[in-house]
């Protein structure tokens, strides 16, 4: 915090002096590179795609190729055009995962004063930690790795338990955590926010207690994989109280962000964490050579692209999320959402954070209380109808005025976005549309997908009607 730029300096050149003598440093001349400058003209960005010919041979066993010596670890996750993906997790790199899941709570502590929660018992909603043999490494999903991570001064009151834990069948391992925890003395909750919700209905059900009532000592939310803002309305009317909450932000890839101050939303983002971060601004991202900025170039309210590269062997990496600086002194970021997921279909391009932030003012200036949405185009219509977005939102308690609830909704984006803004304004769109869908509608769609529970997420909005179409099926 106090020499951000100094920092970033010294883990660059770190990273660089390590890597030389493997397959990607000997290709890229690594031995040559003495500034950024010559890291960028020599390392171009790759997606996981891009990457992909130097994680194959990771993969099959060999050595020095990314990052010197084996990973310890394979972290899969789903890709979405490459089918399942293998991000390398090195010796190095998990340490720093872990120090930083511990200094997001042990700043907490110094941030608030608090240390009851402590002596509750704490459980992290997370995958399997059953990890399989591949090539010599380990591999499994990342909240499964770092279940191998948790300090020894927490185990004891760490819940589910391991059994359980290892259970891969997501409804019936909430049921099994209920049974371990309904009794118990919580005070510390963590996991994605859909995930946890899903946990408190059923506790909710089975109890009929709300969720502060059956956790007296329920102090501290940790979270982090989506935007906590349109759940919170839901979580606190399910607790029955306001809880502090903690945002981080990690992946596979790196832990880069954990909110250091309870009064502000935005995050701190990790600069002597093994990251070496490079930033592309989203509208330029897709020209044929857009300008690469380090840290010393940023500047608040821009939409940037993260590019990382990692003591994990990942280099100019295109990790997929967009982020926006709110400050500089010290670097704070909110995430602003994936730059494949935006609604672009008219040339509005509309992203996570503005549709995210219209469902917020609009569930302030309402009774309404929000399970989950998700928003898609709606281009081919009918009888000479414009086309329009078209909201599916799966109520818990649908607004008393649904039309001034899609109006607060439709003039909050034209606010944040000026292209939308002309398109409505130019008789090209129409004023966006809510479907209202059946209660438990994303659930289903999730299970149906082969993707309830762990790390999955619902897509916030999407550029085609691949998930608009199947919500069809639920609506009302």
């Amino acid at each position: 915090m106090n020499d951000p730029l100094a920092t970033q300096l010294c883990i660059f050149r770190s990273l660089i002096r390590s890597a030389e003598d493997t397959a990607f440093g000997k290709d890229h001349n690594f031995n040559t590179i003495e500034n950024y400058q010559d890291f960028a003209s020599k390392v171009p960005v790759r997606d996981y795609e891009g990457l992909r010919p130097y994680v194959d041979r990771v993969v099959a066993g060999e050595q020095n190729i990314l990052w010197p010596g084996k990973p310890k670890y394979l972290a899969k996750t789903s890709g979405t055009t490459s089918g399942a993906k293998y991000i390398p997790i090195t010796e190095e790199s998990i340490q720093c995962q872990v120090n930083a899941s511990r200094d997001a709570i042990l700043n907490y502590i110094h941030d608030t004063g608090k240390t009851d929660f402590i002596h509750g018992k704490m459980i992290f909603l997370q995958g399997s930690p059953i990890l399989k043999k591949k090539n010599g490494m380990n591999m499994g999903r990342l909240s499964g790795i770092s279940a191998h991570y948790v300090p020894s001064y927490l185990q004891k009151n760490r819940l589910p338990s391991w059994e359980t834990n290892c259970i891969e069948d997501w409804e019936t391992k909430v049921e099994r955590i209920i049974d371990e925890t309904i009794h118990e003395n919580m005070s510390v909750i963590a996991g994605i926010p859909s995930w946890v919700q899903m946990y408190f209905e059923r506790l909710k059900e089975r109890s009929g207690k709300n969720i502060g009532d059956l956790f007296p000592n329920f102090q501290l939310f940790i979270y982090g994989g989506v935007n906590y803002e349109p759940y919170r309305a839901k979580f606190e009317n399910l607790i029955g109280k306001s809880v502090d909450s903690i945002e981080l932000f990690p992946a596979s890839e790196g832990f880069f962000a954990f909110q250091d101050l309870q009064d502000e939303k935005d995050m701190l983002l990790l600069l002597n964490s093994g990251i070496f971060y490079e930033f592309i601004t989203a509208d330029s991202f897709f020209d044929e050579n857009p300008d690469r900025l380090t840290l010393a170039e940023v500047r608040v309210g821009v939409n940037y692209v993260m590019i990382i590269s990692t003591n994990a062997g990942l280099w100019g990496y295109n990790l997929g999320d967009t982020i926006a600086f709110t400050s500089t002194k010290p670097y704070r970021i909110i995430v602003t959402g994936r730059i494949k997921h935006f609604i672009s279909a008219f040339g509005e391009h509309v992203i996570a954070k503005e549709v995210e932030e219209a469902m917020q003012k609009a569930l302030q200036a309402s009774d309404a209380r929000v399970s989950e949405f998700t928003v898609a185009p709606q281009v081919e219509t009918h009888d000479n109808e414009l086309p329009y977005h078209e909201w599916f939102i799966e109520f818990e308690a649908a607004p008393s005025n649904i039309t001034e609830f899609k109006h607060i909704l439709d003039q909050s984006l034209q606010e944040q976005n000026s292209y939308y803004f002309d398109l409505i304004e130019g008789n090209i769109l129409q004023p966006l549309k809510v479907s209202s869908l059946q209660p438990g509608a994303f659930q289903n769609y999730m299970q149906s997908q082969g993707k309830l529970g762990g790390q999955n997420k619902v897509v916030r909005l999407s550029n085609d009607r691949k998930i608009g179409d199947a919500l069809q099926a639920y609506k009302l």
